[in-house]
């Protein structure tokens, strides 16, 4: 969801294309016992055609001015002489070197996203920006993701087609029987298809190690880091472990570092709501509004439209069908920014004709599905961090009183069946939670910066207050409906942001930021 124009001072593009070559410029800065080699390793950077994994990336890692390379990290940090994997790693140099700062690492958030896809995404944004000037942009994708190798896998194209078809509704005892023996399954192929030593080492707590050795690979004794949503969780982990490794860090989108599990899907049903209304309100000025004329209503319009999908999947194309979940997925991409309203309200208009087809298109979009019918590894590795990240809830009782709250928070993408005591597929994760919930220690960090938009649906607003508080970073305040902002073509928010990570000015304390 990313894109935009940095608002900086124009230079001259940059446009020759680069050559192959090896690099090695670490070790640099501190380097924990053991993980020399990996610290002052050899970089062999080149084209970025066999990096691609999706059909976008095959066109956008055509650019000749972006270049790639793997990094070399332990699979387990315990036992660094063992087994090792690799990173993709993608970089748009500098284009002016002799103002070079460093390297602004990037991760977009999931998690599971790509950050090589998101940095080449941005390359052509930043050509000809103080951005782009001063700073090589860096996008990695983290361990078992993307290009990385190996890479997370639980289901095949089929199977995950299957599951999307599978609406899990039926929340008698036999239904939640059924749902608990559906995530099992799915549970055991993650962890024969990936290999439990790899799931039980794919969390955040390691993905911040493979940062630090990546900026040292990078020749970077500080880090300079932009963060997206889950990505804002790397960064403030990060931060507790090298907190005098940082040079700068941005944190856009943030998650609550103190909340637990539940209160944070709540939290977000009721962000999503909130968007919902927006959008509701927005579509009730236009002339054919799919949710009708009076947004008080709107809700009860959307689950008339959706509802019947839970029982009666539509045809979609070819060998498709439009289900339930597939619908509120599809609205749920559509609410991560208003730029996207106008498609679902053309979505939802053609639900109400009996077609499915629009609505497909942003779920397929969501899920990462591609047009042969393979899958991005993005929903095998957001499911495989969480399990390892996160407190597991595994009483039924709970997790029923979780769904309620959430239908509560979130009433259109109730379907109507009642809260379902299913638990999910982490209560069968094949390996033991790694990660901690906790305020961040951070002493002897340098001031941050957390970007936090008032109508943030995924990672709602006071989550960036509380994280700000937490790191005693600055906060900059975007008023608007959409997740994330940095790079997106708001000004304000780019001129401010740009100036903290060239000259390590924070904005004014209480600084907003309107489009």
């Amino acid at each position: 969801m990313l894109g935009g124009v940095v608002a900086c001072s124009p230079t001259q593009p940059d446009s020759a294309p680069l050559q192959p070559h090896t690099e090695r410029k670490g070790p640099v800065g501190p380097v924990p016992p053991g993980l020399e080699r990996y610290y002052g390793q050899t970089l062999s950077w080149g084209p970025c055609a066999d990096y691609a994994r999706t059909s976008s990336d095959r066109a956008t890692y055509q650019d000749s001015t972006i270049e790639c390379a793997r990094l070399e990290v332990p699979m387990d940090y315990a036992a660094p002489q063992g087994a090792t994997i690799t990173l993709g790693l993608l970089r748009k140099p500098a284009s002016d070197p002799s103002q070079r700062i460093g390297s602004l690492v990037m991760n977009p958030g999931g998690p599971g996203a790509s950050g090589m896809s998101t940095a080449a995404s941005l390359a052509s944004s930043i050509t000809g920006t103080e951005l782009g000037q001063r700073f090589d942009l860096v996008g990695f994708d983290p361990r078992g993701i993307g290009a990385s190798e190996p890479v997370v896998r639980c289901l095949t194209g089929q199977e995950r087609d299957a599951e999307r078809l599978d609406s899990d509704a039926d929340t008698s005892a036999a239904g939640t029987a059924e749902s608990e023996r559906e995530s099992q399954v799915y549970a055991s192929r993650c962890g024969e298809r990936t290999g439990n030593q790899m799931l039980a080492n794919v969390g955040t707590r390691d993905v911040v190690k493979d940062m630090d050795v990546l900026r040292s690979a990078l020749g970077d004794e500080k880090l300079t880091y932009l963060g997206y949503s889950y990505g804002t969780r790397i960064g403030s982990e990060y931060a507790e472990d090298f907190p005098r490794n940082v040079r700068a860090m941005v944190l856009d989108g943030a998650i609550d570092p103190t909340q637990n599990a539940t209160e944070s899907l709540v939290a977000q049903g009721a962000g999503f709501q909130k968007a919902f209304n927006d959008f509701a309100a927005w579509c009730a000025q236009q002339q054919n509004c799919a949710v009708g004329a009076d947004p008080a209503k709107a809700v009860k319009s959307y689950q008339d439209l959706t509802r019947p999908l839970v029982d009666d999947p539509l045809a979609a194309g070819p060998g498709r069908e439009l289900s339930y979940s597939d619908a509120t997925m599809a609205t749920i991409q559509a609410l991560y920014t208003s730029s996207l309203w106008e498609q679902l309200n053309t979505a939802l208009v053609e639900l109400r004709q009996g077609r499915g087809n629009v609505l497909m298109a942003l779920a397929d979009n969501y899920y990462g599905r591609n047009p042969d019918g393979t899958y991005a590894s993005t929903m095998d590795a957001f499911d495989a961090v969480h399990c390892v990240d996160d407190e597991r809830t595994t009483d039924q009782a709970a997790t029923a009183e979780a769904d309620r709250r959430y239908r509560e928070a979130a009433p259109f993408l109730d379907d109507g069946r009642g809260a379902s005591g299913a638990r999910d597929v982490c209560s069968f994760w094949p390996v033991p939670v790694t990660g901690e919930s906790a305020q961040p220690q951070v002493d002897g960090l340098p001031r941050t910066l957390v970007i936090s938009t008032t109508g943030d649906p995924a990672t709602p607003y006071q989550a960036g207050v509380e994280l700000a508080s937490a790191l005693h970073a600055g906060l900059l305040t975007y008023e608007g409906t959409q997740h994330t902002v940095f790079l997106q073509g708001v000004s304000c928010v780019d001129d401010a942001t740009t100036r903290y990570l060239v000259d390590l000015q924070l904005p004014a304390e209480g600084t907003r930021c309107t489009k």
